[in-house]
């Protein structure tokens, strides 16, 4: 059987028997992945690259913990979230607020207005329980979808659609009054 068809949970097994060099293998499959969550998190690729680097030394140094009840992807995913959350500390990922916010051209003013909608849509979301936030940021923030999101944290995917859309309607409250109040993502 050819690398290429080895599923991820055979390179593991081959890996904790010893085959230590079958690591790479899963670095090659991942690397962008890891990357691309690493970018979400840091916004620069020398961050992000050495961000890359720990996750998959931290993964391999726990890979004797994944125990299979999620497709190891997930796993490896949660370890990159994981980390990505203890590295910035207190700091969140920033939601991409839109350029053409708002309309009229980029002047220092507009440059202003789009930084404070920024601000108060993180602490807006900062504010939001752990459960809901770690919904929001996989959902919008990383791309995941609700089977994905299920897979990493565990809760089944009607409690993380119910979490987004109540994470939703409090970031909505949150935000009524705000420079933020029109934000069009909510």
């Amino acid at each position: 059987m050819g690398h290429e068809q080895k599923t991820d949970e055979q390179i593991v097994r081959q890996v904790l028997l010893g085959g230590i060099d079958s690591f790479r293998l899963i670095v090659e499959r991942y690397q962008k992945k890891i990357f691309g969550i690493g970018m979400r998190f840091f916004k620069n690729r020398d961050d992000s690259y050495d961000f890359t680097q720990e996750v998959f030394i931290r993964a391999y140094e726990s890979l004797k913990t994944y125990a299979g009840r999620a497709p190891f992807r997930f796993w490896l995913t949660r370890i990159a979230y994981n980390h990505g959350i203890n590295r910035i500390g207190s700091k969140r990922i920033e939601p991409d607020v839109p350029e053409e916010l708002p309309s009229g051209g980029s002047t220092p003013e507009t440059g202003h207005v789009r930084e404070e909608i920024r601000r108060v849509l993180l602490k807006a979301i900062n504010d939001l329980p752990e459960r809901y936030r770690i919904c929001v940021d996989f959902y919008f923030f990383l791309g995941l979808t609700y089977g994905e999101i299920s897979e990493i944290t565990g809760y089944p995917v009607n409690t993380i659609k119910s979490n987004v859309l109540r994470a939703k309607n409090m970031l909505r409250g949150e935000l009524r009054g705000t420079i933020a109040e029109d934000y069009h993502e909510l």
